[in-house]
């Protein structure tokens, strides 16, 4: 629709957002009033839909026409908000994963925190042993041959 800037950008007044979404203004009102749509308020009243809110409420639509109930969407909803954040959240960790690569001798360490958090660690550095943490680097040696355990 339109740019990813303005994807979340509150444009829409009800009566525009209902056609767009080919809905009626009150379909719209109980999706928000349970929570499958929120839009936000201007001056705490009047509802305002973004170009993303539309593209839910068509997808609401369609999944409704499929037979999936509405507890069924809100859930499908969530998760896909929650994979958007995770998409996002993979992509800055790349691009400070480059950055770090391209500073010369400044190859760091990224450890998983027992709460699924990402934390750098210096080179020889370990994480705290209290926590299952998985470690993640690249040697700069070569491997060496596995050896053998009988003899």
């Amino acid at each position: 629709m339109l740019a990813a800037t303005h994807r979340h950008d509150p444009l829409f007044v009800i009566s525009v957002a209902a056609e767009l979404a080919d809905m009626h203004p009150q379909t719209l009102r109980q999706y928000d009033r349970i929570g499958l749509v929120s839009p936000r308020r201007q001056g705490g009243r009047h509802r305002r839909y973004s170009p993303y809110e539309i593209e839910q409420l068509r997808q609401i639509q369609q999944l409704s026409q499929e037979g999936v109930s509405l507890e069924g969407i809100r859930r499908i909803i969530q998760l896909q908000n929650r994979v958007e954040v995770l998409e996002e959240e993979v992509g800055e960790l790349r691009q400070a994963l480059r950055e770090a690569q391209r500073e010369p001798g400044s190859r760091r360490v990224f450890a998983v925190g027992s709460r699924g958090d990402v934390v750098t660690l210096t080179r020889g550095q370990r994480p705290r042993p209290a926590g299952r943490e998985l470690v993640v680097w690249r040697s700069s040696r070569p491997p060496e041959p596995p050896r053998r355990l009988d003899g």
